[in-house]
């Protein structure tokens, strides 16, 4: 049976992040604690925080599961991560400036060509702009996993527009209304302001040619959207306002919101929409959710748009093997967080191993998210992994493999009380005129006992993350 760290208990002693939490656990009873279940799930309910999975008959919104046993973090743990993950946006940042211009590490021999300029996600439409403070990516979500008591990994980079930010805010208001008498017996670093940072992050960004205080909106493809709960959400917190295409339009250089008191300039669009879909003059001609002209606008200096279109050439899984590289390259540092280490199908030696090893491995497509188009060998059936060998003779360039890790587990309610779980960690990092991030992310943890895929889609759910104040 392999062996998991796990993050409360070190050789059936409690560890000291989770001291506090002992008491209340062991105190509170089973009647208790399914009252407080229900209690969290009729709020999310009343809230109408709900996800939608695509490709589901009838209605396909559902609540996502909430766990009440919160994960913790002390502050020295936290300083580390924050640290890495800061060294992380700033690399990626600079390299999609990078590439978008000179493409001096591409000259250097340091990352392959065709994996950046023929990808799918590299926009030539952006190629030779630079947008304001030379930042792409605004919102960069880290994906962590933890395998021992200092091991951290860096599983993949969102850089185009990371969900699951709501649900780190109200798992924070739902744990604090519930269990207040824990928020007083423990001090924990607050998440609560991070609306207010994004609202300051997106105003920073604000092009040369605004004049005054910067216009924000979100645009949304609307409430068919999967996370269009979020979007609002979001706005509502910002006090800014939620678009959706045709709300706005382009004249004279600028985009403008319609109003009922007539066409207010908009300054920074937070999309959160694909970049195929942004401009149908530019990308998609049968797009119905973007805004016609806003391309030209974007590029005259008119508008900022976050995070840029373009910045998901560094979301690849392909590309995110070479960020240690871009850390050394571009700031001159060691990485503080290290990457998951990784085979890239697309060469054929490392191929030849993958297919070797299937059984073993994780494999997944370059462009994939939300736990879909991934193998995870040791949980499959010779009939799934026979198949997924076809798939990768097919097209290699579109899958890379990693090794199944022993990803650390977090005890969790479960019907026959708390058993431990496996976890990860989203943390959300804002980089515009400062890089920041509030203390704590999103965890999420895969609620099917033994199961690996944590992502809401596949079944898994939430927790609240403390961090604990020195």
């Amino acid at each position: 049976m392999q062996d998991y760290f796990n993050e409360m208990f070190d050789g059936g002693a409690v560890r000291a992040p989770y001291a506090g939490l002992e008491t209340w656990v062991r105190e509170m009873p089973a009647e208790l604690r399914q009252m407080k279940q229900a209690e969290a799930e009729a709020l999310f309910r009343r809230i109408g925080i709900t996800f939608a999975v695509y490709g589901e008959g009838g209605d396909p919104d559902r609540l996502i599961p909430f766990d009440m046993f919160p994960r913790v973090f002390t502050a020295g743990e936290w300083r580390r991560l924050e640290r890495g993950i800061k060294q992380r946006a700033r690399a990626l940042n600079a390299f999609l400036v990078d590439v978008y211009g000179r493409g001096e590490i591409v000259r250097a021999g340091r990352i392959p060509a065709a994996l950046v300029y023929q990808n799918e996600a590299y926009e030539t439409a952006v190629a030779g702009f630079v947008p304001p403070r030379g930042v792409y990516s605004h919102i960069v979500g880290i994906d962590l996993v933890r395998t021992g008591r200092d091991e951290f990994f860096v599983l993949e980079d969102n850089c185009r527009t990371p969900s699951g930010v709501s649900y780190m805010l109200e798992n924070r208001e739902i744990m604090m209304r519930m269990f207040p008498e824990i928020f007083r017996e423990n001090r924990i670093e607050p998440v609560e302001g991070y609306p207010e940072l994004l609202r300051r992050t997106l105003a920073s960004v604000a092009p040369e040619k605004c004049q005054g205080e910067p216009t924000v909106v979100i645009l949304t493809p609307g409430h068919y959207n999967s996370a269009y709960y979020e979007h609002s959400f979001l706005a509502d917190m910002m006090g800014v306002e939620l678009v959706e295409g045709p709300d706005l339009f382009c004249e004279g250089g600028f985009v403008w919101m319609r109003t009922t008191r007539g066409p207010q300039k908009v300054d920074v669009i937070y999309r959160r929409i694909d970049d195929a879909f942004l401009d149908p003059l530019c990308f998609r001609p049968d797009s119905m959710l973007g805004v016609p002209g806003l391309m030209d606008c974007y590029r005259s200096g008119g508008v900022t748009i976050a995070s840029a279109p373009g910045a998901g050439v560094a979301d690849d899984k392909a590309v995110y093997t070479y960020v240690p590289e871009m850390i050394r390259f571009y700031l001159g540092e060691e990485p503080i967080l290290q990457n998951v280490p990784t085979w890239q199908c697309a060469k054929p030696d490392e191929l030849a191993h993958v297919l070797d090893n299937l059984a073993d491995l994780v494999v997944k497509e370059v462009h994939g998210s939300g736990g879909y188009g991934m193998l995870v060998g040791p949980r499959a059936t010779k009939d799934q992994i026979a198949a997924f060998a076809e798939k990768l003779r097919e097209a290699p360039e579109h899958y890379i493999a990693q090794p199944t890790l022993s990803l650390s587990t977090c005890p969790t309610f479960v019907e026959e009380g708390i058993a431990p779980r496996h976890v990860d960690l989203r943390p959300y990092c804002l980089v515009g005129e400062r890089i920041e991030l509030v203390p704590g992310g999103l965890t999420r943890v895969a609620l099917t006992e033994g199961s690996l895929v944590v992502n809401s889609s596949q079944g898994g759910g939430v927790k609240d993350t403390w961090v604990l104040a020195e």
